[in-house]
């Protein structure tokens, strides 16, 4: 295997953006995985982490008119892989927070339900997550920023 730097340094030069700070990827690899990390940190006094509350939150947002909500329904709204929906789903029942129950409409599919505990540390946590966001983002972030309105765009 060779490390040639020059055939290197010419790849960067001729092939790419002109170097990592310069690529949207790049920079939003690094900043979500900030954001996550930060999210984690604050979320630690309420037993979450960044995954489980995002399901938490998506299951509660759902089903906030009364309907039903799958644990299909999660994985689409998050585009997350259903088998991570599932695995979250375990973790936060195991905790209290969300009951699952299979459908009665087909027998595949298992609605899920928010406990009151599950409410109640929601209710406690999106506090949290709200500073984080204008922490790390400022005005850009919150609703009608430009940052946010540009992702959504993306979206």
């Amino acid at each position: 295997m060779s490390n040639d730097a020059d055939a290197i340094a010419d790849l960067f030069a001729t092939a790419s953006l002109g170097g990592p700070e310069k690529a949207v990827g790049f920079v939003m690899w690094r900043v979500l995985h900030r954001y996550i990390r930060e999210a984690d940190r604050a979320l630690t006094e309420f037993n979450l982490t960044h995954l489980q509350f995002q399901t938490l939150a998506m299951a509660a947002w759902l089903g906030r008119s009364g309907d039903l909500v799958t644990q299909a329904d999660l994985a689409r709204a998050g585009d997350v892989a259903p088998m991570q929906v599932s695995h979250m789903l375990k973790a936060l029942e195991r905790k209290g927070w969300v009951h699952r129950v299979r459908s009665t409409a087909d027998i595949r599919a298992k609605n899920v339900e928010i406990t009151a505990d599950g409410l109640a540390v929601l209710r406690r946590a999106l506090p949290a997550m709200i500073v984080v966001q204008r922490d790390m983002f400022g005005d850009d972030g919150a609703p009608g920023g430009s940052l946010l309105n540009a992702l959504l765009r993306v979206e």
